[in-house]
């Protein structure tokens, strides 16, 4: 089995950075339709949901798998890393227009309401997610942009 720390150095990798955006999120949405929700590929090296947010342009629902920081209040952080691209992911555009969303977490669908960190905030649940996914550092030194941080805090049904 692949160790920790050789799976964030190959994270880091340029190689991987410039195939994993176009081959993750598309496995990992066919395995999780397959599976009925119960399996997400890139789990396996991170926790992950599905997030299902609304298009900020065009009003559709849109289905993004993410690598995600569970908290202890049940809620999960999220980073727009891009995988150290230099633009914002999409679905982080759609939460700052639509905050209201939905994710998938071991195969039950979650009411949530996301929330854009900024600074002492943002800089505090940065550290913390540093030491969660080291990789995340060598993201942000790629690009001029500050990685978008959310909160996703689940909201009555």
């Amino acid at each position: 089995m692949i160790g920790e720390r050789a799976v964030q150095r190959m994270a880091s990798a340029r190689g991987f950075l410039k195939v994993a955006p176009h081959v993750v999120p598309a496995l990992d949405r066919a395995v999780h339709r397959l599976t009925r929700g119960k399996v997400l590929l890139s789990a396996q090296m991170l926790p992950g949901v599905i997030l299902t947010s609304t298009g900020a342009k065009s009003g559709l629902q849109r289905r993004t798998p993410l690598a995600c920081m569970p908290e202890e209040d049940g809620g999960w952080l999220l980073v727009g890393s891009n995988y150290g691209r230099t633009e914002h992911p999409a679905w982080t555009h759609n939460l700052l227009a639509h905050p209201d969303a939905e994710v998938n977490w071991k195969g039950t669908d979650i009411p949530v309401r996301a929330r854009l960190l900024e600074t002492e905030e943002r800089a505090a649940v940065w550290k913390r997610l540093l030491a969660f996914w080291p990789p995340y550092a060598t993201y942000q030194e790629r690009v001029e942009r500050e990685l978008r941080v959310f909160r996703l805090t689940r909201r009555p049904s």
